[in-house]
């Protein structure tokens, strides 16, 4: 926070471009988001959502741009510590839950620290995430005997266990109904809050609107 107690931005992008086949195809609108703030970033599909939370990411460059985070500028980073940072500090949940099937609950939410390159050291923590997202009774239970609610919250509890700087869902509820979009979009909105991580959701789900703060649209360029 600065002297005058406001939280300074945990992610901030200038002037981002996203490119597709050498060309500029769409722009995404300048964000400015502080730990525990939320933003739905919109548009049909084609429109460069997924692109562009995949540049946030650190996985696909942008056209042009800045993405700062932690006062790190992103894509001026290798690709090793690039790949490293983003293990360690931005959780990603997508709308399909990449759960290993042969692993328990515990082992699969334990894999976020496995894949940020270091051991897993916490043992305290997955038990208050588990806790936290009514897993504990099913921890020991392997991923392909769990329900989809159930999966969805593992997908939560892998994202945040390391505590991100910044939590990355890539339309997480299109395949959902009414009641199940509500609930994972609280709970992705509440825990995300909880632990201060700042949340961006690509979505063209109008549902989503009602959990975020913010909302921007994709921008297509000429």
């Amino acid at each position: 926070m600065d002297d005058k107690g406001i939280a300074e931005p945990v992610i901030t992008t200038e002037g981002v471009v996203l490119g597709r086949n050498g060309k500029r195809f769409a722009r995404l609108p300048d964000i400015a988001l502080a730990p525990g703030q939320s933003l739905a970033v919109t548009g049909p599909s084609g429109s460069g959502k997924s692109t562009a939370l995949l540049a946030l990411a650190g996985v696909r460059a942008p056209f042009a741009g800045t993405i700062t985070i932690e006062g790190l500028d992103l894509w001026k980073l290798g690709r090793s510590a690039r790949d490293g940072f983003r293990g360690r500090r931005i959780g990603l949940v997508f709308q399909s839950h990449h759960l290993v099937d042969a692993l328990t609950v515990a082992a699969n939410v334990r894999l976020a620290a496995q894949c940020a390159g270091h051991p897993f050291y916490q043992p305290g923590r997955l038990e208050a995430m588990l806790e936290h997202l009514g897993l504990s009774s099913i921890r020991n239970q392997r991923a392909d005997r769990i329900s989809q609610g159930q999966a969805q919250r593992v997908a939560v509890a892998r994202a945040l266990l390391n505590r991100p700087a910044i939590v990355l869902a890539d339309e997480p509820t299109s395949a959902l109904d009414d009641d199940n979009c509500h609930r994972l979009m609280a709970l992705l909105a509440q825990t995300a809050a909880a632990e201060k991580a700042a949340l961006i959701i690509a979505t063209h789900d109008r549902r989503v609107l009602g959990a975020v703060a913010r909302t921007i649209e994709m921008e297509a360029t000429q």
